[in-house]
């Protein structure tokens, strides 16, 4: 099947078999809603909305929602640890697989996390109607809301592959979460693409200040059909992150800073990686051989499988140096590529990825299908030298979840009271 990404070929991790680059997210990718999706979607997000320069910026206003700051939410626990839980590529209709919410309600009983993001793709292309599109959602948010914990979305390419058919967009998603009692999404920052950018700092627990930031970014769907008459014929067509996106991190940066008369560390996430993500993985822009992996994984300290291409955008975004300047940023997070588990330390800053917590996209392939079906957990603790202490991951195995082929789709969840 003829793909529009990448054409480099895929280096596998030297832990389990590989599988073809791409396949099944091509099957993905060019579904009639998703094709249907990239031209109008893609198109519209093509030019980037005006935002006020961080230099001209004050400085000295109280931090609000409408800046994509959101403050007194979370606060660490007195011992002064904070445990964030990731998952993403949840990717299912109305009719969730029943073991993808087995395994969150796994993690979530055995790590209780403080926060839970679920990173993009939330729900597929499937759902019909509003009311389907609302239960999907419905389905992988139950497992937080029922525990009491703490969670937001960050959107991905797939989250409006339905909009067409529902009539509900992102901002209508927005809208439809903001009525869960335990929800912590906002609008996000004016005047910036995307949809929800926004940081949630956590309070310390010896003060109100701000001892970290969870850096929620929309790093958008597809790339537009063409610009200046140009297609992306042999490029990654996926999205990303547009200029002032990048201009309000490092204002929303500054400000954290200013109030807090220190750095700010934090997390960021987002769905789609970033090309420093392939750089990582080969220490290098243009060798990708075994050799260069190898040598990759002692510099940069890299553990976990590779197993399809990094699937970024056409265009470096300039999200990397900008977090490497303002050297607040301890580790960048995404979903997207389903099959891939690595981290690394990328000069000074983690790069990595959850593996995809949904049983009903696409995984390895045959009888290792669902093998790396699993979620993200991230340690933060302030007694550690910048806060974050670590991460690791959670597999569907560890929990004795069926791992077999066959799908296992459930009926939907009811809502909670005041959820319509």
């Amino acid at each position: 099947m003829t793909t529009r990404s990448s054409s480099a070929a895929s280096t596998p991790s030297s832990l389990p078999p590989s599988r073809p680059a791409q396949s099944r997210r091509s099957l993905l990718r060019y579904s009639a809603t998703g094709i249907a999706a990239a031209g109008m979607m893609g198109t519209a997000s093509a030019a980037p909305a005006p935002v006020v320069p961080a230099a001209t910026a004050p400085t000295d206003r109280p931090l609000r929602p409408n800046e994509g700051i959101v403050r007194d939410e979370l606060s660490f626990r007195d011992d002064g640890t904070f445990v964030v839980v990731q998952f993403n590529d949840t990717q299912d209709g109305h009719r969730t697989d029943v073991r993808t919410v087995a395994l969150q309600e796994a993690v979530l009983d055995d790590v209780a996390p403080d926060f839970v993001v679920i990173n993009g793709d939330v729900i597929d292309g499937s759902p019909t109607t509003a009311q389907e599109a609302k239960q999907a959602i419905n389905n992988v948010v139950r497992p937080m809301e029922d525990r009491g914990i703490p969670w937001a979305l960050t959107f991905g390419n797939h989250d409006e592959d339905s909009s067409a058919a529902t009539g509900l967009d992102e901002t209508g998603y927005l809208e439809f979460v903001a009525q869960y009692r335990h929800n912590v999404n906002t609008p996000g920052a004016r005047d910036t693409t995307g949809s929800g950018n926004q940081v949630l700092t956590v309070r310390s627990a010896a003060s109100r200040a701000d001892a970290f930031a969870l850096w929620l970014l929309d790093s958008g769907r597809y790339a537009p059909e063409q610009i200046a008459g140009q297609d992306f014929e042999g490029y990654p067509d996926w999205d990303w992150l547009r200029p002032d996106q990048v201009q309000w991190y490092l204002h929303a940066s500054q400000r954290l800073e200013s109030k807090n008369k220190q750095l700010v560390p934090g997390l960021v996430f987002q769905h789609i990686a970033l090309w420093e993500h392939r750089f990582m993985w080969f220490a290098s822009v243009d060798a990708r051989t075994g050799a260069d992996h190898a040598r990759a994984a002692a510099k940069h300290s890299i553990v976990g499988e590779r197993n399809e291409d990094e699937c970024p955008g056409p265009f470096n975004s300039g999200m990397f140096a900008a977090m490497l300047q303002r050297g607040d940023v301890r580790g960048l997070f995404v979903g997207h590529d389903h099959i891939n588990t690595y981290v690394g330390d990328y000069y000074g800053i983690q790069l990595g990825y959850g593996p995809g917590t949904g049983f009903g996209t696409y995984g390895l392939g045959g009888a290792e299908e669902n093998r790396l079906r699993g979620a993200r957990v991230f340690h933060l603790d302030e007694d550690v030298e910048g806060t974050f202490a670590g991460t690791e991951l959670r597999f569907a195995s560890d929990y004795g979840i069926d791992l077999g082929e066959t799908g296992q789709p459930g009926e939907p969840a009811d809502f909670p009271d005041g959820v319509r």
